[in-house]
This record gives structure tokens, C-alpha cells and sequence, in this order.
């Protein structure tokens, strides 16, 4: 069953990193931050293709299971490593800091420098199956998952951000395109700290510990691919760049001595808000804050400060809740419209979307607000 799967293994990584290196060019742009990512993860799943390769090819597993728990340490710090960088680099647009570039070879190295020491302090090979050996590689695997305890917190700060961006941009909640980089981190924060418990367990376990590493790996690459050929990395990126553009108009008016959160600045704000959704501007589908600042007449950034000294503190909230008191009189003033009549009407993009963030505000789908309206 091992051989098995370390095969499938071993065709399913190939198949992969030639689906990255070679078909995604064709319909990609030249985008650096994609081209980078995308290379990135190539080479972590080209080295776990390797690892599974050695593993098939020396059968490891049969000189003893230190043997084969020291070659699958030395693969899978880097393979995570680049797959993190790959997310991190996504994130970030590009900008990673050159320590970040360094956590998973520092990592690496004392791995590799642990279990050097522990086969010269018996002059034991370096693939011996000793107990210093079995301590060092427990101690390695506690490294691999320090490495990845700290590129998670990097990759959940970013997430985080990223989730706060098209929140205060967007008309409506788009963080479900972030998902998959939810569930990404966690499987491999999952798989990390699963290696101390599983390293020395054989048969069954091990085949089902092989088939969620593989499973969770196919899984990230499959979204990875979907992230990037859909608009959602333009979605994000042009959501974060609105979040550069307010930090510029903060610090081009703390340069001429402008007070953007006095008493008088949030009141204009809150009467041109209220005349803007009185007008209906809330009912148009796809608009986005840059869109209600300028309708509003003010700067991004004081419309940004402004909504988060009201209950909603996100765009997005906002204009959903103005959006659904709209249709809850609809509801009551036209009970034979259908409910995509009446999401089209108030600006939700879709039937299903008004339904579910509709039952989330109010506890009632639109037919049973319906009903106990009309008692």
C-alpha cells in the first residue's frame, strides 16, 4: 500500500509542477507577483515529487523507519517553505522581507545540523537507525514545526488584512474568495504538527496520514490555480491598492495640517451619507467606496474614519444593512414580488446572495419576514 501511494505520489507532483510551469503561462499575463507565486509552489511540489521518488525508487521504508522519516524531514521543510512563500508572496503583492525569505533555510539547517551531530556522536551513517538517530529526527520535526508555526502567523496577519480590504472596498462580502487560503494554511500548520505524533507509526495510519497529505496538497493546488485564473487576484489587488491610495490621502493631509476627525467633519459626512442613501445611491449593485466618495463629495479615508464610528465599521456592512431595510419594505408594500425582483431592485447582485445575507441579518428568510409582517 506504501509503494502504492508513494507512486501516485510521485506522478500526481509531476503532473502538477508541469501544469504550473507549462500550461498556466499560456493564459497568464506578465504579472511578476503571479509568475513568482506560481513558480514558487512548482518547486515545493517538485520537491515532494522527489521525496516520494526516493522514497519508491530506495525503498527507505524497508532500511528502517528513521531512515525514511530523515529523508521525508529534509523534503517537506523546504516543500512548505516555498509553499508558504508562494501564499505569502501572493499576499503581499510582492513584498516579501528578507528575513521571511530566510525562516525556512534557517530551519533547514538546524534540522540538518541536528541530525549531522547525533550520527557523529556514535560515528553511526548518516541514514543509521540508532535511538540518537530516532531523538534527532524528533528533534528536527520540532523544527519543521517552529518553521511553520511562524510563516502561519505571517499567513493568517496577511489573511486577516487582506479579509479587512475588500470589506471596506466592496459593495458586498467577497472574503469567501480568501477560503481557500484559510483552509491552505491550516492543512499545512495541520500537517506540521502532525509529524511528531505519526513519524514512527506504520500501516494504516500512515496510509491515511499519505492520503490527507496528498489529498490537502492536490487541494491547494487546485485553488491556487482557480485564485488565479478567476478576477479574484484582481479583485484583491484592486482593493488593496484602494487601501494605499487612503493611507496617501491620510498623509498628504497630515503634511498640510488638515484635522480629518473633528466634530464638524464627521457631521458633513454623516449628512452627505444620509442624502446619498435617501437619493437611493445604495441600490445600484457593484458600486464600491472610491465609487460613494466621490458621489459623497469627500476623501476616501474620511468616509473610511467615518464608518468606523458607526455600528456597521465596514463598507461593506454598511451599505448591506441600508440594503436590507430597503428590501424589508419592499417586502412589506409589494408582497407579490419575487424575491429576485425585489434583490435586483436593491442592489443585491443575486437571488441567492439577498436570501442569505438576509436570513443572517434578520434570523427570517424574505418569505417568513413576509409573514410575520402580515399578522
Amino acid at each position: 500500500m506504501v509503494e502504492d501511494m508513494q507512486y501516485t505520489g510521485v506522478m500526481l507532483m509531476a503532473l502538477m509542477t508541469m501544469a504550473l510551469a507549462f500550461w498556466m503561462p499560456k493564459w497568464l499575463n506578465d504579472d511578476r507577483v503571479v509568475n513568482r507565486s506560481r513558480w514558487l509552489m512548482a518547486g515545493g511540489l517538485a520537491l515532494l515529487g522527489m521525496q516520494f521518488s526516493l522514497q519508491y525508487h530506495y525503498g527507505f521504508r524497508a532500511m528502517g523507519v528513521t531512515q525514511a522519516v530523515i529523508i521525508n524531514l529534509l523534503f517537506f521543510i523546504p516543500c512548505s517553505t516555498l509553499i508558504s512563500l508562494s501564499m505569502l508572496n501572493l499576499q503581499r503583492q510582492g513584498r516579501i522581507r528578507w528575513r521571511e525569505w530566510f525562516v525556512g533555510p534557517v530551519a533547514l539547517a538546524a534540522a540538518a545540523a541536528i541530525m549531522l551531530t547525533a550520527a557523529g556522536m556514535n560515528g553511526q551513517p548518516l541514514l543509521s537507525d540508532t535511538p540518537e538517530m530516532r531523538q534527532a529526527a524528533l528533534m528536527a520535526s520540532i523544527c519543521y514545526i517552529t518553521m511553520q508555526v511562524c510563516y502561519t502567523y505571517l499567513l493568517l496577519t496577511e489573511l486577516h488584512r487582506m479579509r479587512a480590504a475588500l470589506a471596506n472596498y466592496f459593495d458586498r462580502e467577497r472574503s469567501n474568495m480568501l477560503r481557500w487560503m484559510q483552509y491552505s494554511i491550516m492543512v499545512l500548520t495541520v500537517l506540521a504538527l502532525l509529524v511528531p505524533v505519526l513519524i514512527y507509526h506504520t500501516g494504516l495510519i500512515l496510509a491515511a496520514y499519505g492520503l490527507l497529505f496528498v489529498g490537502s496538497i492536490f487541494y491547494m493546488w487546485l485553488q491556487f490555480v482557480g485564485y488565479i485564473r478567476t478576477n479574484a487576484a484582481m479583485q484583491m489587488r484592486e482593493a488593496e491598492e484602494n487601501e494605499e491610495e487612503v493611507q496617501q490621502e491620510v498623509e498628504d493631509d497630515a503634511r498640510e495640517n488638515r484635522k480629518a476627525t473633528s466634530k464638524d467633519t464627521t457631521h458633513r459626512i454623516a449628512k452627505a451619507a444620509d442624502h446619498w442613501l435617501a437619493q437611493g445611491g445604495h441600490l445600484r449593485s457593484g458600486i464600491t467606496i472610491k465609487t460613494v466618495a466621490q458621489e459623497i463629495g469627500v476623501p476616501r479615508y474620511q468616509l473610511t474614519n467615518w464608518l468606523k464610528t458607526t455600528s456597521h465599521e465596514q463598507f461593506s456592512r454598511w451599505i448591506t444593512f441600508h440594503r436590507i431595510e430597503a428590501a424589508k419594505q419592499l417586502l412589506k408594500s409589494h408582497p407579490d414580488w419575487s424575491n429576485e425582483t425585489i434583490a435586483q431592485q436593491c442592489g443585491f447582485n443575486t437571488r441567492n446572495y439577498f436570501q442569505t445575507v438576509f436570513k443572517k441579518s434578520t434570523g427570517l428568510s424574505p418569505t417568513e419576514y413576509q409573514t410575520s409582517q402580515s399578522h
